[in-house]
């Protein structure tokens, strides 16, 4: 079938195979860089490496050149399948690496001790060992545990087993479940593989023409837009395009496919006419397709009736990716912005220390009276409601750790002040007040306009200063036991001193929450033993 062609335009080879063959890989820079995060699985940092992407991005293709690349000694498992038990993907991982066992007597246990007995022997003989697994998003969270549990096995500086995870969008999903967080802290690098932009497009198809013998124009530039149109960038659609493409060239004894071409393709491979493309964006219509391919899947199988379901489902998602991104763009750029009127509006110091009080729920705050330097009057004010005011010097890291509203001193382009107050954190955003005005920024970019300077309210318990530590009051020591106890989910003790014990659980808490670990309780530390107190009633 494809002989014809291949001879009518001099190329030695098919060039737009769907078959994953590493003699053909595009290394753009996305997949440049996807390269280099697998190989990074390969060091001695070890542990997990996570590469994801949609359907048809090339994931495959860039671990079998991988597996090309890997030095001597290195043994590798690959595994295609990931549905399988725990029990089974142990007996895959077996036969990966060679290892003998008893299939009729076989456990859990007797293959975790038989893998960890071949990971130590190979580490002794210097050999690193690897675990590449595709399609990773169909492994189930008590197979991601069993995988989890392998890579305990470490010396001093490695572990003895490194994993790369490979899959669709949805392995990220699947690996923010709270059963899977010991293992998604494992993981040393990830990386998310988008689809070819339009010049890369171009690019790919004149080097796979390359790659066949053929340094001629076949495409015409219109023609290449078109299949970036319709394919979304995917080049495992690109390659289906492009193929029944230069056949219909060559059936035509046409020397450049042209967009008539590529159209023609596209309704002969894909079921789709590029006249009514918007088409396919309407909701029902991708439910209907949605629909449809499962109800193939199921009674077809493999039939080209599938494939074809398969294809149009990887054209949904490319489009659908591509509105995702245009919309994050647009969203990540209100994050990273900010209006020269909600600066200008915000100069005031004693305004955004209104918003403190408000959160507070006190509502009696004059902003007139308080015209003294450094907002002393209106922190003399806040001894009358019992609450104090504390000027924060650091990181903006730490101080939202502390889950206070604070006001942030920011500076604008020209070096000169504002004040804006945190009233919300969502992940890497934060909810500034501007005044009368709220605003979404990114942490990112607030750290750009932020210079270590803030003030908060909050309540002391009674007693406190600055610390709680051995020569305080035992009621402040009892009362420190208390809120850790609350926060650590254990029985309270009733202490007469600041004894070791305390001392190894206030070190925990603080390690957990970014503190300073110092033997004592500071004011931070008991700000955040409030706070938590808060969140946990």
């Amino acid at each position: 079938m494809y002989n014809g062609y291949t001879g009518y335009f001099g190329l030695n080879d098919i060039p737009f195979s769907i078959a994953p063959n590493p003699h053909y890989l595009f290394m753009s820079g996305r997949h440049q860089e996807a390269l280099t995060h697998l190989t990074y699985g390969l060091g001695d940092a070890g542990g997990f490496v996570l590469l994801t992407g949609e359907v048809g991005t090339g994931k495959t293709t860039v671990s079998k050149c991988l597996l090309e690349q890997l030095p001597e000694n290195t043994q590798a498992a690959f595994i295609l399948n990931p549905t399988l038990s725990a029990k089974e993907l142990l007996a895959t991982v077996c036969d990966e690496l060679s290892i003998d066992y008893d299939s009729g007597n076989a456990t859990l246990k007797t293959f975790t001790d038989i893998i960890l007995q071949q990971l130590l022997n190979n580490h002794q003989q210097g050999k690193n060992t690897l675990l590449i697994i595709d399609e990773a998003q169909h492994l189930q969270p008590e197979v991601l545990e069993q995988l989890r549990l392998l890579t305990n096995l470490e010396t001093h500086t490695k572990k003895l087993l490194q994993v790369i995870l490979i899959g669709q969008p949805e392995l990220q999903e699947l690996l923010k479940r709270r059963d899977l967080r010991q293992l998604a802290q494992r993981i040393t690098a990830r990386y998310h593989l988008l689809p070819l932009n339009q010049k890369e497009v171009s690019l790919y198809i004149k080097h796979r023409l390359s790659i066949a013998g053929c340094t001629n124009p076949l495409f015409k530039p219109s023609a290449i837009a078109l299949i970036h149109k319709i394919t979304g960038g995917v080049p495992r659609l690109v390659n289906l395009i492009c193929d029944r493409a230069l056949l219909g060239a060559y059936s035509q004894e046409k020397q450049q496919v042209d967009k008539s071409i590529v159209k023609q393709s596209a309704k002969e491979t894909l079921g789709l006419d590029t006249k009514t493309l918007s088409f396919w964006h309407k909701p029902m219509v991708k439910n209907l397709l949605v629909t449809a391919s499962m109800v193939i899947f199921a009674f077809t199988g493999f039939s080209v009736a599938k494939q074809q379901s398969d294809n149009i489902a990887q054209v949904q998602l490319a489009h659908q990716q591509s509105i995702e991104l245009n919309n994050q763009k647009t969203i990540e750029k209100q994050l990273n912005s900010i209006e020269n009127t909600l600066i200008n509006t915000s100069r005031n110091l004693d305004d955004a220390f209104a918003h403190l009080f408000y959160n507070w729920q006190i509502q009696t705050f004059n902003q007139e009276s308080s015209s003294a330097p450094n907002g002393t009057t209106a922190c003399e004010r806040a001894l009358t409601y019992e609450l104090q005011c504390y000027w924060y010097q650091g990181e903006l890291k730490r101080l939202l750790t502390l889950g206070y509203p604070a006001t942030l001193q920011l500076f604008d382009e020209n070096g000169d002040a504002y004040y804006a107050t945190v009233t919300q954190q969502q992940n890497d955003k934060v909810l500034l007040k501007f005044n009368k005005n709220s605003k979404w920024l990114s942490t990112a970019f607030i750290e750009r306009h932020y210079q270590g300077s803030a003030v908060l309210l909050w309540r002391s318990p009674q007693g406190f200063i600055d610390r709680i530590d051995e020569s305080s009051e035992i009621h402040l020591v009892q009362w420190l036991e208390g809120k850790l106890s609350i926060q650590q989910q254990r029985p309270t003790r009733h202490i007469k001193q600041f004894d070791a014990l305390l001392t190894n659980q206030l070190g925990q808490f603080q390690q957990t929450r970014g503190l300073a670990v110092n033997n004592l309780a500071d004011t931070e530390t008991v700000m955040a033993l409030l706070t938590n107190a808060k969140e946990s009633n």
